[in-house]
C-alpha cells in the first residue's frame, strides 16, 4: 500500500481509502468487521463514512471496531460527512452552525473517538453563509473536535469560494474534496480538478467503478442481472442505465480495460482504480465492498503500477466530452496541459 499526504496536510493515508456506505445496509456487522480486517491487514489507514450511511448505523459500526483492538483508533485516519437530514426538523440538516454542533458531536458518539480525523461537508448549501459554515469548522479545530476538514460534491468555484474566504478570515483550510470520478466520468476536470491544484487539496474520488461499470460487470445491450448493483437493485441507476449503455465511449473505455487487465493477468477493476490512483491531486480512491471477496479484489490495485503506455491509452480513449468554448477544445486543452503537470 503506498501512503500520500492527506491533501496539503501532514497526514498520511493509503492511497486506497476504504469507504463505508455498504455498512449496516448491504453489508451486516459481522461482514463489516471482516471488511475491515482485510483491509487493515494489506496496511490501509483511511476510512472513510458518513452520518447519514444507514441512519447512522455505519459510524456506529466503524466505531465498535476501532473499538475492538488496542491502538486501532489511533492507527487509523477516520473520515465522516455531515449535512444531510438526520431528522424532520427545519434544522436537522445544512451547514449551519447549529446543525453541524450537533451533527459532529453525534457523530463522536457513534464512533467512539474524541477526534475526528477528517470532518467533510456532503454538499453545498446555498441557504448558510459560508463564512458560518468555515467559523464553526475552524472552531472544531481549534477545540480539538477535528483535525482537518474538507467537503464533498463541490462546484469548482464553490472550493475555490470556501479557500479564499477561509483564507479572508483567518480561519483553517480544507484539505480535501470528494467528488465523483472515474474513467467514464471525467468532467470535474474541467473546472473542479483545477480548483483543487491551485489550492493544493486532495481528491478522494467516490464511485471509482462508476457503479460495477469498470469492473466489468455489465453487457452490451443487456438488461443487469444476477449479483450486481443494478441487477440487484434497479432503482440505484437504471435511469442513467441506458444513455450510458447506448455510448460508443462508454464499450470503448470498458473494451480498452479490459484489453489492458488481459495483458496484465489483472481484473478491470483493478486497471480502472490503478489509473484513478495515478491522476494528478488524487491522494485516495475511495473502494466501496459488499463482501470480502469484492475488497479483496479492489485491492489488487494495490500493487499494480500502469506503464507510461497504459495510462495514457486510458486517458485518451476516456477524453470527456468536449462542451462548448471556453469548454471546447482550445480551453480544454489548456486545463488538461495543467492538470497533466504541464503549463
Amino acid at each position: 500500500m503506498e501512503y500520500r499526504t492527506l491533501g496539503n496536510s501532514g497526514a498520511a493515508v493509503s492511497h486506497l481509502c476504504l469507504g463505508t456506505m455498504t455498512f449496516g445496509a448491504e453489508a451486516d456487522e459481522k461482514t463489516s468487521f471482516a471488511i475491515m480486517d482485510a483491509y487493515a491487514e494489506t496496511g490501509g489507514n483511511f476510512l472513510d463514512t458518513a452520518d447519514v450511511y444507514s441512519a447512522g448505523v455505519s459510524e456506529e459500526i466503524v466505531g465498535r471496531w476501532l473499538a475492538a483492538s488496542a491502538g486501532r483508533a489511533e492507527s487509523m485516519v477516520v473520515a465522516t460527512k455531515g449535512r444531510f437530514p438526520m431528522g424532520k426538523g427545519p434544522n436537522d440538516l445544512g451547514l449551519s452552525r447549529k446543525h453541524l454542533g450537533h451533527a459532529l458531536d453525534a457523530s463522536l458518539r457513534r464512533l467512539g473517538v474524541e477526534r475526528i480525523d477528517l470532518y467533510q461537508m456532503h454538499a453545498w448549501d446555498a441557504l448558510t453563509p459560508i463564512e458560518e459554515t468555515l467559523r464553526f469548522l475552524d472552531d472544531a479545530v481549534r477545540a480539538g473536535k477535528i483535525a482537518y476538514y474538507g467537503f464533498s460534491n463541490y462546484l469548482g468555484w464553490q472550493v475555490t469560494k470556501a479557500v479564499h474566504v477561509a483564507k479572508a478570515l483567518g480561519c483553517t483550510a480544507p484539505v480535501t474534496l470528494q467528488p465523483q470520478y472515474n474513467l467514464l466520468v471525467r468532467d470535474i476536470e474541467h473546472e473542479i480538478v483545477p480548483a483543487c491544484l491551485d489550492a493544493g487539496m486532495g481528491l478522494l474520488p467516490w464511485s471509482p467503478l462508476a457503479g460495477g461499470w469498470l469492473a466489468g460487470k455489465y453487457k452490451r445491450d443487456e438488461v443487469p442481472s444476477g449479483a450486481t448493483r443494478l441487477g440487484e437493485n434497479p432503482d440505484r441507476g437504471m435511469e442513467a442505465y441506458g444513455p450510458r449503455n447506448a455510448e460508443d465511449r462508454t464499450w470503448a473505455i470498458i473494451g480498452k480495460v479490459q484489453e489492458i487487465a488481459e495483458a496484465r493477468e489483472t481484473s478491470a477493476a483493478a486497471v480502472s482504480l490503478a489509473w484513478l490512483a495515478g491522476r494528478p491531486a488524487v491522494t485516495s480512491v475511495i473502494l466501496g465492498a459488499r463482501t470480502v471477496a469484492q475488497l479483496q479484489d479492489n485491492l489488487s490495485a494495490a500493487d499494480l503500477m500502469l506503464s507510461a503506455e497504459e495510462a495514457a491509452a486510458l486517458t485518451g480513449v476516456s477524453t470527456p466530452r468536449q462542451p462548448d468554448y471556453p469548454y471546447g477544445p482550445q480551453g480544454v486543452a489548456q486545463r488538461h496541459r495543467r492538470i497533466e503537470g504541464g503549463r
